[in-house]
């Protein structure tokens, strides 16, 4: 029964811990003055010093920037859902995210694509190398010029998608028109953008069956003083 209860204690230790996912909101940088990301979530700083940020080990290419969400702002953008700054891109046919540690239980994110479609693609290697893991199309979404709370912006609202893939992703590309595509609340290891502390369903599969097995202790412990 002891063996029961501890083998039930360490799985719970092991599984109830949420899975380590990480949101860049970009809101450390200096989105007035488009500022560059570069290594702000690397433990380093942005192009015009902000940071250092945290050390995600995340680290973007020398064209995307974070741009202020204030409307009548030089990104012409209102109303994000949890706050921060916006990611574009204002150069070539895509921005790009390097993950050094990879990741692989799922992606989100939040976007605004109102001329033009984009896309975004995860890799298996770094820079936008290997396979492609996952492909996310992203259709044109709504000008929200005369949409009640985007106060006359253009890039609002914003669309939530995510997406579930097998293996480990190192890299992804956030792509479409350069200065046509706005992305938000960027998260890494869950399916859900701006929400990382929610446990994944293979978690809570794991959680019900530590709970299980401690029950199942309990019944025998009770069985034994019965028969005694």
């Amino acid at each position: 029964m002891k063996i029961a209860f501890a083998l039930a204690g360490a799985l719970l230790a092991t599984v109830t811990m949420p899975v380590s996912a990480q949101s860049l909101n970009f809101a450390g940088l200096n989105g007035d003055a488009q500022e560059l990301v570069l290594e702000y979530y690397n433990g380093g700083t942005g192009s015009l010093g902000s940071g250092p940020g945290t050390n995600y080990g995340i680290s973007f290419s020398n064209n995307a920037i974070a741009c202020s969400v204030q409307p009548g702002g030089n990104c012409n953008s209102a109303a994000l859902p949890t706050g921060g700054n916006l990611l574009f891109f204002l150069t070539g046919a895509a921005s790009t995210m390097n993950v050094a540690g990879g990741f692989n239980t799922g992606f989100s994110f939040y976007y605004s694509a109102v001329n033009n479609p984009a896309f975004v693609n995860v890799y298996s290697g770094l820079n936008a190398t290997g396979s492609i893991l996952a492909t996310i199309n992203l259709p044109t979404t709504q000008n929200g010029a005369g949409v009640p709370g985007c106060f006359g912006a253009n890039f609002c609202p914003y669309v939530p998608i995510g997406v579930t893939f097998a293996g480990t992703a190192m890299s992804v590309d956030f792509g479409g028109s350069a200065n046509q595509v706005a992305f938000a609340d960027i998260t890494i290891n869950s399916a859900t953008p701006g929400n990382p502390g929610v446990p994944e369903p293979a978690t809570w599969a794991m959680m019900i069956g530590g709970f299980a097995l401690a029950g199942a202790a309990m019944r025998g412990r009770k069985a034994v003083a019965s028969f005694a």
